[in-house]
């Protein structure tokens, strides 16, 4: 096979490949394990030399989904809980492949009228969802640490201002260091896009008051006092060890006094604004000056999806905007030049599974399927605490627990390395996915039952599965 040109004709059987084998593999994933490693010498037939003359697309794609359908990661699945990840509702599924099939160049809306007005129309039902100003303006971007770069570059803006400097044109250099404040639930995606944006990650300074990182106002208030309110604090809304959450409404007092700027990051625990349950987390976002948040999250629509709300929309284009090429046109009214606004130029259309989930189950959908995985992380939760050999490090909050192996008899001194190894067992096993982290020093598990599939009977299993490889590693 040669030319593509040649396959014009058929260019739809490759697609009907994947749909053909898409229905088997989504109906199976609850039986499947998360990873089965006996599949992975399968990885072995991605590889070789790249082939002079081609197979040909249906057999290409036909190698690629035996493949992966067997050797993939089953993240989509029920039982991923290793890391704060969702999977892909039906209809998010079906609007990403309606993505990929349009292959629309969404940055202008020039050049594509329709991902332009899918992408201003799912912005206003995201803010309508988490109880956003509709005044914020906002851009979808790859992931919450692009969502992050996003929001303070306009922070960064906003503070080089105060100092005269226009920093799109001049960039940081004569201007001291931008002062960052959190807590110490900060997440490793804000220091790395402080260290993107060349604030440095290692500037971010943390208020703590114990070892769990909650905030130390006090501490706070008198640092911003001390740079007369030119900085940038971040609160933090729903921490990937424990869920916790700094006090949002707390942090946007004393910002308002001292005049700083405020980031919310909300990745996943945004979503707490949908529940009547957990709002209370979310009070005070609404007066935030930057709002980022994943989709890929709790919204469960495909990787790469995230979203970035600034209370001025100005400040978007004064960051990324304004290239001076004539080429490129301007603005025009509600004609919405996204590329013009984050930190992409070349975007796919990712509006779409937005629009397409948002659509299909509406703002009481996705209430349901919160309350639900509050309900199943809580049932883990009380899993844990009635087991003899489990200890729950934290209070159940959002949608993570927070817990370790703790068999009788084994010394303190002992159970990071017995947890970590416990770690690795279940991961080599494969049938729930959930590895380790680190909280208040202590090894610990953090899964955490966001997937639109995941029910009690998942996070039952997880508990059965780590309570049974439990006693076959040496403590």
């Amino acid at each position: 096979m040669s030319d593509p040109l040649d396959e014009r004709d058929r260019a739809g059987e490759p697609l009907a490949v994947v749909a053909r084998e898409a229905g088997s593999y989504l109906d199976g994933l609850r039986e499947r394990p998360v990873h089965d490693g006996s599949k992975d010498a399968l990885l072995d037939e991605l590889d070789g030399p790249l082939p002079a003359a081609g197979d040909g697309a249906v057999a290409a794609v036909e190698r690629l989904v035996r493949i992966g359908t067997a050797a993939a990661t089953h993240s989509s699945g029920p039982r991923f809980f290793h890391f704060v990840v969702g999977g892909s509702t039906p209809a998010a599924m079906a609007g990403d492949w309606t993505a990929s099939l349009l292959d629309q160049a969404a940055g202008l809306w020039l050049t594509s009228p329709l991902a332009a007005r899918a992408e201003t129309v799912v912005l206003r039902w995201l803010k309508e969802l988490f109880g956003l100003p509709a005044s914020y303006g906002g851009v979808l971007t790859p992931s919450a640490t692009l969502a992050h770069v996003t929001g303070l570059a306009s922070a960064r803006s906003w503070w080089a201002e105060r100092y005269g400097v226009d920093v799109a044109s001049r960039g940081l250099s004569g201007l001291p260091a931008m002062p960052v404040f959190s807590s110490g639930l900060v997440h490793v995606s804000t220091r790395k896009a402080l260290q993107i944006l060349g604030c440095g990650r290692d500037t971010l300074r943390t208020f703590a008051r114990d070892d769990a990182g909650r905030v130390d106002l006090a501490a706070m208030d008198e640092a911003l006092a001390r740079v007369g309110g030119r900085a940038v604090v971040v609160a933090n809304l729903g921490e990937v060890n424990t869920g916790d959450s700094d006090p949002i409404a707390d942090l946007a007092d004393l910002a308002e006094r001292h005049g700083a700027w405020l980031h919310v990051d909300g990745a996943f625990g945004l979503f707490a604004a949908l529940s009547p349950r957990t709002a209370h987390l979310a009070r005070g976002v609404e007066r935030a000056d930057s709002v980022t948040a994943d989709g890929h999250k709790w919204l469960n629509v495909p990787y790469e999806s995230g979203f970035s709300f600034v209370r001025d929309p100005a400040g978007l284009s004064r960051a990324f905007g304004a290239w001076g090429a004539a080429y490129l046109p301007d603005a025009d009214g509600e004609r919405v030049n996204y590329n013009m606004l984050g930190p992409e130029s070349s975007r796919r259309a990712r509006a779409l599974p937005i629009w397409a989930t948002l659509r299909a189950y509406g703002r009481d959908g996705y209430r349901e399927m919160v309350e639900r995985h509050l309900d199943v992380a809580a049932h883990l939760g009380a899993l844990v605490e009635a087991a003899p050999d489990l200890e729950l490090l934290a209070p159940v909050q959002l949608c993570i627990a927070c817990f370790r192996y703790r068999p009788e008899g084994v010394p303190e001194e002992r159970l990071d390395a017995l947890n970590a190894r416990l770690g690795e067992a279940l991961l080599a096993d494969g049938r729930v996915y959930a590895g380790t982290s680190t909280y208040r020093g202590m090894t610990v598990f953090r899964p955490a039952p966001l997937n639109w599939r995941t029910t009690k009977a998942d996070v039952e299993q997880l508990v059965h599965v780590l309570r049974e490889l439990g006693p076959t590693i040496e403590a």
